[in-house]
């Protein structure tokens, strides 16, 4: 048993060795090929070729290695050595062919017992083999083709080189043909005395000249576009120049606009904050001017009602003291007188007494309905002026102060009036007091002897009657001076309205100027301008109205104090209780400065009554004079014309 594994186990050795030496028998003998060549193998009786490996061994194979990748041919043929086309003209040329041994046993076997394997790769062997045959082949095509064609027509030029070659070249085969530089021989190179070469000089010639012709038209056709070209650019460019500018500048000015309209809002709605924070200002001065004004108005109405009240008081209880008194003279006179004619004056005393009384309560009643219609008056006058105030302020306010002005002065010469009619009431009364003490000294001395008293009244009646013809005879003259005044007054009159309506038509122009002005500013500036024109206006309807305010004050101060005046220094003797009085008083007194002022003022009235007032003619003389034998038609039909024609005689 062991003998037998011994044997077994030399007999698996043995074969492990014969194995192994095998293998390594193989991989001494076995021959790789690489890829692009081939393995040509010689035995004893053939030829093998193997393009992947075999068994080669020695003593009884020969091996060698061809190589069959592609091989490159240069063919270059420069200046008179150039190909020359089939219009003569010569070209530099270098082509480049691409050759291989075919990968076929039977090629490959031919080129290796042709050639060996050794040369038969190699570049110097193909270029002797193939040079000439490719450089033929060339020269065939080329003269087949013009110049042009060459280069128009690569493809054609060489598919006909293979054309002509052949795929087939004693086991080689032509893979690929490229055309790596052709170009024209340069005229330098060119024999002039060759035939061809001179054809293709001529050709080459007239060609360029046309090409030079043609070059030169394009350029000079290049530089008129390029010139032309360039001046539509500039135009452009100058066109988009001006057009920035105007853009810019359009820009600029609509910013400039902008900013005036922005600076002009903006003044505009300072000068309307300072013109409402100024009429605020005014309006306050308004009101507080309006209120001292009213109060110190009130105080001073307060004091003279006061005053009158006090003055009529004491007057009544004096008047009273005095008829109390005289009464009980008269009582004591009466119970004296026993006489039956004395009865009679005691019975007409009483009747005295009794009208006295009479007229003492009726001068009590019209005193009380005086100040009734005296503080009725002052407070309507207040109220109305109240009123006012209040309207006034809701308008414009100083038209309004100029108005609230005006109402002032006239209720200060209203006042003024009043007071100057109450001291004519006043004085009235006192007359008639003194008027009733006369009568009730008349009673006393009726006692005496009322013949007497007849005597008198009836001298008195007849002073009266002559009086009145000599108030009726100056009444006629100063009819007739105040139809003459009235003239010169209508005449003045005209005089000074024509002078105020060229002052206003003046201030209406000046206005409606700036009404103008306002109008061509507001079409330019817009609402800044309306504030300027309001403030505009304003000044002037307020100097206007301040103007006629004043001239109303003037006249009715210069007519409280000429009444004043007047009634201060007049002696006047009141005969007579009629209401009338003061009307007519009122009355001659402006009669009498009319007169006055006619006087002064005409040249002609001046002149007229020169003589008159000299003393050395008689107004009435020649007033009757004039009017003598005229008759009552003559004399309602006389004008005044016609009477200062008659005085000026």
């Amino acid at each position: 048993m062991g003998t037998f594994i011994i044997w077994l186990l030399v007999a698996a050795a043995l074969v492990l060795g014969i194995v192994v030496i095998g293998a390594l028998a193989f991989a001494s003998f076995y021959r790789k090929v690489p890829q692009g060549y081939a393995l040509v193998v010689s035995g004893a009786k053939k030829v093998d070729v193997t393009f992947t490996g075999q068994m080669v061994l020695p003593v009884i194979h020969k091996a060698e290695t061809m190589d069959i990748s592609v091989k490159t041919i240069e063919i270059d043929r420069r200046q008179t050595e150039g190909l020359i086309c089939q219009d003569n003209i010569r070209a530099d040329i270098k082509v480049n062919f691409f050759v291989r041994v075919n990968k076929a046993k039977e090629d490959v076997i031919k080129v290796a017992q042709a050639i060996g394997c050794d040369r038969a790769s190699n570049i110097g062997t193909l270029e002797e083999l193939f040079a000439a045959k490719f450089s033929e082949a060339l020269k065939t095509v080329g003269k087949q083709m013009d110049f042009i064609s060459l280069y128009t027509e690569r493809a054609n030029f060489r598919d006909r080189i293979i054309e002509v070659i052949g795929t087939d070249l004693n086991g080689y085969s032509l893979e690929d043909v490229a055309i790596d530089f052709l170009e024209q021989t340069p005229l330098t190179a060119l024999d002039s005395n060759n035939i061809l070469d001179a054809q293709g000089i001529r050709k080459i010639t007239e060609l360029t000249a046309i090409e030079h012709v043609a070059t030169n038209n394009a350029r000079n056709d290049e530089r008129k576009q390029i010139t032309a070209k360039n001046v539509e650019t500039k135009e452009a460019v100058l066109e988009l120049e001006r057009q920035q500018a105007d853009a810019e500048a359009r820009q600029q000015r609509e910013v400039q606009t902008v900013m005036a309209r922005e600076e002009a809002t903006t003044a505009a709605v300072r000068a309307e904050e300072r013109l409402r924070s100024e009429m605020a200002g005014l309006e306050v001065d308004q009101k507080l001017g309006i209120e001292k004004e009213n109060l110190e108005r009130e105080v001073a109405v307060a004091a003279k009602n006061r005053e009158r009240v006090l003055a009529v008081e004491v007057e009544r209880v004096r008047k009273a003291a005095e008829l109390e008194d005289m009464s009980r003279k008269v009582e004591t006179l009466a119970a004296e007188k026993a006489l039956e004619e004395e009865m009679a004056g005691i019975a007409d005393l009483r009747r005295s007494r009794v009208a006295v009384e009479k007229t003492v309560a009726v001068q009590e009643e019209e005193i009380a309905s005086l100040r009734v219609v005296e503080e009725a008056n002052r407070q309507k006058d207040a109220a109305v002026i109240l009123a006012e105030g209040e309207a006034q302020a809701s308008l414009v306010k100083d038209i309004k102060a100029a108005e609230a002005a005006e109402a002032a002065a006239e209720f200060r010469a209203g006042e003024q009036i009043r007071m100057a009619k109450a001291e004519l009431e006043s004085s009235q009364l006192e007359a008639q007091a003194k008027i009733r003490m006369a009568e009730g000294v008349q009673a006393e001395s009726a006692a005496a002897g009322l013949a007497d008293v007849e005597v008198l009244e009836a001298q008195a009646a007849a002073n009266e009657k002559l009086g009145l013809a000599q108030v009726n005879v100056d009444l006629a003259r100063a009819g007739a001076v105040r139809e003459l005044g009235e003239a010169e007054a209508s005449t003045l009159r005209d005089s000074g309205m024509a002078e105020a309506e060229i002052t206003e038509a003046k201030l209406k122009g000046e206005a409606k100027g700036l009404t103008d002005k306002a109008a061509a500013m507001r079409e330019l500036e817009g609402v800044g301008q309306e504030h300027e024109e309001f403030v505009r206006r304003l000044e002037a309807d307020t100097k206007v109205r301040l103007a006629e305010v004043d001239a109303t004050v003037g006249v009715a101060t210069a007519q409280a104090d000429a009444m004043k005046a007047g009634l201060e220094a007049a002696n006047i003797d009141i005969v007579g209780g009629s209401d009338m009085f003061v009307d007519k008083l009122v009355g001659a007194i402006s009669t009498g400065k009319s007169i006055d002022g006619l006087t002064e003022k005409s040249d002609t009235i001046s002149n007229i009554l020169a003589p008159y007032q000299n003393g050395d003619e008689d107004l009435v003389a020649k007033l009757s004079e004039a009017i003598a034998g005229l008759g009552a038609d003559g004399i309602r039909d006389l004008s005044v014309a016609d009477l200062i024609n008659q005085l000026k005689k």
